[in-house]
């Protein structure tokens, strides 16, 4: 384990600016909108703003002020944010991003989350943050063999976690990594006290009660999952948990390539404007610079039998042995039904419900994700497993 800081060669920048300037572009038929992908125009003024207005020297900056490591584990290298907060006090925290996200995602949450005391917040909610890039993802760079599930990734984040000399911490994931959160959390309840996650995907058995008297606003959110298996939206799904290789040749050769498989998501995922172009190009630059589009997806390849395709996934989850807090912003792709959730984790403390925010809380609604977060922990500190008294769920809006 040694520290790090990012140091992009200018060379690696000019060969950059030169593909975007020699792009080339496709035809496109008129009138036809995203629904066939990301639109031409929307996509060269991106480029346009990336060649002329967007600033990779300000990222590396920003993210090299908080501290960076690489570690060995378990054969892969794993790059991480390690940021301890002032207060004595502080509950250590793993946050884990997924696809199409990165560890800038969380840049805007850590100095409210570290030191609650200089941003107007109690001492008491500090945490003490561990936000490492799965390997296959940005600087952690492709793992050293096949093999590299999510379930390996959460045995990687619990030695992590070991080495820091963390013995209970709490679990945060997004996408990809929420699911590796509560892998964590059920591999080891000794050590992980608890997960949330701000993406939750759990779709209705055979049993019929799991239907019975569900809201209007629940049968909606059904019906949106299905729309996003079965036209298309989760198109880039398939093709991740397939030909992530054939992928990756396009994505690792042409930044124009990589920025349209990114930013379609950016755009389906969120509200359309509560992720800026600066966040979002951020984010394509360290796929971009690292090579990891490929890589990334070989993740998908690797769980492709926990892949919503065409219907739930072959192999569920087991029972969760510690507290869950779930999260549900409302211009995610889609949102889970608290009772039917409730069927496959039977330990939820806190679900929230938000009307702003979607697939990226904490670039999209910082604050809001702060206060879910600090809110959380508060609950799972009341939770039978802490003290004598038990927490309930709670609705956040």
């Amino acid at each position: 384990m040694h520290p790090f800081r990012i140091s992009v060669p200018q060379a690696v920048l000019d060969d950059l600016d030169r593909r975007l300037d020699q792009a080339r572009w496709p035809a496109e038929l008129p009138g036809v909108g995203w629904s066939r992908g990301t639109p031409l125009q929307y996509l060269k003024d991106l480029v346009r703003y990336w060649r002329t207005g967007y600033n990779w020297r300000a990222a590396e900056e920003r993210l090299n002020r908080f501290p960076q490591y690489l570690a060995e584990i378990d054969g892969a290298t794993v790059h991480f944010l390690h940021v301890r907060s002032p207060e004595p006090g502080a509950q250590p925290l793993i946050m884990t991003h997924g696809w199409p996200g990165s560890v800038a995602e969380y840049l805007d949450v850590i100095e409210p989350l570290v030191d609650p005391r200089s941003h107007g917040g109690d001492p008491r909610d500090a945490f003490h943050l561990v936000i490492p890039a799965p390997p296959g993802f940005g600087f952690s760079g492709p793992p050293p063999e096949p093999g590299w599930n999510m379930a390996r990734i959460a045995h990687a984040w619990l030695e992590l976690m070991r080495r820091l000399g963390y013995d209970r911490y709490i679990a945060h994931g997004g996408d990809l990594g929420a699911w590796i959160s509560v892998a964590a959390a059920t591999m080891d309840p000794e050590h992980v006290t608890g997960a949330h996650v701000s993406f939750l995907y759990a779709p209705p058995s055979d049993d019929p009660n799991e239907l019975a008297g569900l809201s209007e606003r629940d049968l909606a959110r059904l019906a949106k999952v299905a729309a996003f298996e079965d036209q298309g939206r989760a198109g880039y799904m398939r093709l991740q948990c397939t030909r992530p290789q054939t992928l990756a040749y396009g994505l690792t050769d042409s930044p124009v390539g990589q920025l349209a498989w990114i930013a379609e998501k950016y755009w389906d995922w969120t509200s359309g404007d509560t992720v800026s172009m600066d966040q979002l190009l951020t984010t394509v630059m360290i796929y971009w610079l690292t090579a990891t589009a490929g890589s990334s997806a070989q993740l998908y390849f690797e769980d492709a039998d926990q892949m919503p395709l065409g219907g739930p996934p072959s192999v569920l989850p087991p029972p969760l042995p510690v507290p869950l807090g779930v999260a549900c912003f409302a211009d995610d792709a889609t949102l889970p039904v608290r009772q039917i959730a409730e069927y496959r984790f039977t330990n939820i403390v806190r679900w929230s419900e938000y009307e702003v925010g979607g697939h990226y809380p904490a670039m999209e609604v910082p604050e809001l994700f702060v206060t879910e977060l600090r809110s959380f922990a508060r609950a799972l500190n009341r939770h039978p497993a802490h003290s004598a008294q038990p927490a309930l769920g709670q609705e956040a809006s």
